[in-house]
């Protein structure tokens, strides 16, 4: 662990570390190295607000050997500032004004409990013109009292144990007769420790939008109970007034406080488990095959203002747009197939990408009719979750690339281009837009940024990028590369011509020796001076492969021929590494990437759903057996699209016949899989479909 924070300290991005520091880190993988990163930055900062707390108890002369004892030896945040919660300085206090008056020692005769006197008779003497009667010196120095039991950082851990333990999260409704959505709150109680998450963000919501009241009900009297036996002598002329000082520093501080710091916590929570859902979903979204080699036909789907479309070749070049109107309220449905067949014909396409938004029902019907009047061998369409496509037919980005289309017409090539290659599209969108996650708006946006940015990151190294043919928002997430290199790859490459060698790179302005080592393995380079320069091994191994070679007697013209593949099998991995004096990770991952040269780890995925015909939800019953495509995975099922407009809920009770604890182990966004449907309920559009 020590070597990994090392690295990271140094500057090395995890991608990296991850592949090309394995002996380092005993072979961590990306998620492990991100954990101890968390856990690191949590310990530095804790470190460093102990150093704050210590210094600022030093200043007001309070710190003493036993606290400074108490505030190195805690291990949490929370401990650290229920320490310093006394001596922090507090804003005007009813207990701040009582001690101004004078009346601390009367709050210490009440606490020192004595057998007999008077509590009237010694409030007395506090009388001033500022205490005028003895309830008000009483009352004062109850305050007193109030304000130190609530700041006790052991009474604060002992009720907030307690109280996450034994209360219930309780919604009602803040008007009965007002619907909402949030109805089945309007009366609700839950365990606050069983509360899930995508629940507490439903709830959060519905407090927000002022449908519901929410709190935290716990009952009091065993929190009192033991104030009680902590705090209170019997017997003594003074234990009521005690008693009454205990049960208002809980009622109206402690409580309080804690049900914000749990709801808090609860909330926090459930914005992490939102934000892995959300995670996880982009990555098998942004890893979903591509489909090379086809010439396409995108189809944006609208009603008044028509379907555009956009004709793009096998590389993603846009060859021709228009639009056609199959769709109400024009349905000038045989212009529309004479324009399509066209198309079809002219272009030689494949593939009919539809975006699945707004008629895209209607298009769908539309697409399915033509191909069957065809009758072409291998046409097909396929539905497309055009989710953000909007965002980036708008953005600076796609203005730049299409500067002569209208926004529907970039949505069209983007359409196109997702089923080409999702990920080289989708790294255009921002990241949150792509609509693939539960209640992402109601997390902290800039930590679903950073989590998001980190899932794209993630993906794009994982898979490699063409150094001649990546856009710059696709280069700006390789490992080492920030926005502005990024640009200066692509200016670099536009004035120059296409790079045969991944050592031009250090040619490019503000790409230095560290982005180099950082970036270099990840780029890819087809068809150059180098045969290894194509795969994922490392500049920094290119003598090794060599030694490699030469140890088996091959040479790079052999590369992923059944020859070599014979001669890398028969090796003993770990005698090679030793005689050639490596490491065994990284021995086997260059004999893994000269055994499948140029291989996209996506390929090994199940490949889109293409359909020639067209299914209605009128057309659904009972017991039918579908194939359908993920669209989205949440915390209490996944949504499949089997074709028919509307996507299906599989319950995560439906998932398997054996228990499923989170869906995600079950199922990814995009697999291809097969469903039973249970129940339809056509005016409501609510398919409920089954996977056991």
């Amino acid at each position: 662990m020590t070597s990994t924070v090392e690295l990271l300290d140094e500057g090395n991005t995890v991608p990296f570390i991850a592949r090309y520091r394995k002996e380092v880190t005993g072979e961590l993988d990306e998620t492990q190295i991100r954990q101890i990163e968390e856990r690191v930055g949590y310990y530095r900062s804790l470190e460093q607000r102990k150093e704050e707390v210590i210094r600022l108890l030093d200043e007001q002369g309070k710190l003493t050997e036993d606290l400074q004892k108490q505030i190195n030896g805690a291990v949490k945040l929370t401990e650290v500032e229920d320490i310093y919660r006394p001596y922090r300085p507090k804003r005007k206090t009813r207990a701040s004004v009582a001690r101004e008056k004078g009346l601390e020692p009367l709050a210490e005769y009440l606490l020192s409990f004595p057998a007999a006197g008077s509590a009237e008779a010694e409030a007395e003497k506090y009388l001033t013109e500022e205490v005028l009667t003895v309830e008000d010196a009483l009352q004062g120095a109850m305050d007193i009292i109030a304000e130190d039991v609530a700041d006790d950082p052991k009474v604060r851990g002992w009720v907030r144990d307690h109280t996450r333990r034994n209360s219930y999260l309780a919604t009602r409704a803040k008007d009965l007769e007002k619907s909402s959505v949030y109805e089945m709150y309007y009366e609700f109680k839950e365990p606050l420790s069983k509360v899930p998450s995508h629940r507490v963000l439903a709830i959060n919501r519905g407090e927000r939008e002022e449908y519901l009241l929410v709190g935290v009900d716990v009952d009091p009297e065993p929190v009192l109970s033991w104030l009680h036996k902590n705090y209170v002598k019997e017997d003594s002329t003074t234990t009521d007034l005690v008693k009454r000082a205990v049960a208002d520093a809980y009622k109206r501080l402690i409580a309080p406080a804690i049900e914000r710091e749990l709801r808090a916590e609860l909330t926090e929570k459930a914005s992490e488990q939102a934000i892995i859902v959300f995670s996880k979903n982009l990555r098998s979204l942004l890893l979903q095959p591509p489909v090379r080699g086809k010439m396409v036909l995108g189809v944006d789907p609208a009603y008044r203002t028509g379907c555009k479309w956009a004709v793009v070749d096998q590389t993603g070049k846009l060859l021709e747009v228009g639009v056609v109107y199959p769709t109400p309220p024009q349905q000038k449905l045989r212009e529309a197939e004479e324009v399509f067949t066209r198309l079809i014909e002219e272009y030689g396409i494949e593939v009919i990408a539809i975006g699945n938004g707004t008629a895209s029902r209607e298009t769908e019907q539309f697409v399915a009719g033509l191909i069957q009047k065809l009758k072409k061998p291998g046409l097909a369409y396929v539905i497309v979750s055009e989710a953000g496509a909007s965002v980036y037919s708008a953005s600076k980005l796609a203005i730049k690339e299409f500067p002569d289309l209208d926004v529907s017409q970039r949505s069209a090539v983007s359409i196109a281009r997702r089923l080409q290659d999702p990920l080289a599209e989708l790294v255009k969108i921002e990241p949150k837009a792509v609509g693939v996650g539960q209640y992402q708006h109601d997390v902290p946006p800039k930590r679903l940024d950073e989590s998001l940015s980190t899932v794209v990151e993630s993906a794009v190294n994982h898979v490699g990028v063409d150094l001649n043919t990546a856009s710059a928002p696709l280069l700006s997430y390789v490992s080492g590369i920030n926005a502005s290199v990024a640009e200066n790859i692509v200016h670099f490459r536009e004035e120059t011509g296409v790079m045969n060698n991944r050592r031009q790179l250090s040619a490019v302005p503000r790409l230095g020796p560290k982005t180099f080592e950082q970036c270099a393995g990840f780029l890819r380079i087809s068809g150059g001076e180098n045969p290894l320069d194509a795969t994922p091994i490392h500049p920094e191994s290119y003598d090794l492969t060599y030694q490699l070679l030469e140890l088996v007697g091959a040479s790079l013209d052999e590369l992923g021929t059944p020859s070599l593949r014979s001669k890398l099998t028969e090796l003993d991995i770990e005698k090679t590494a030793e005689e050639l004096g490596a490491g065994v990770p990284t021995l086997k991952d260059i004999i893994e990437a000269l055994l499948r040269p140029g291989r996209d780890p996506r390929e090994d995925l199940p490949q889109p759903v293409f359909m020639t015909d067209v299914l209605s939800i009128e057309d659904l019953k009972s017991g039918m057996e579908l194939k359908g495509v993920v669209r989205n995975v949440v915390d209490f099922g996944a949504f499949v699209d089997i074709g028919v407009g509307n996507d299906g809920l599989v319950h995560i009770s439906e998932l398997s016949h054996d228990y499923v604890k989170n869906p995600l182990d079950v199922v990814s966004v995009g697999d291809v899989v097969t469903v039973r449907v249970l129940s339809v309920d056509v005016q409501r559009g609510r398919i409920s479909l089954s996977m056991k």
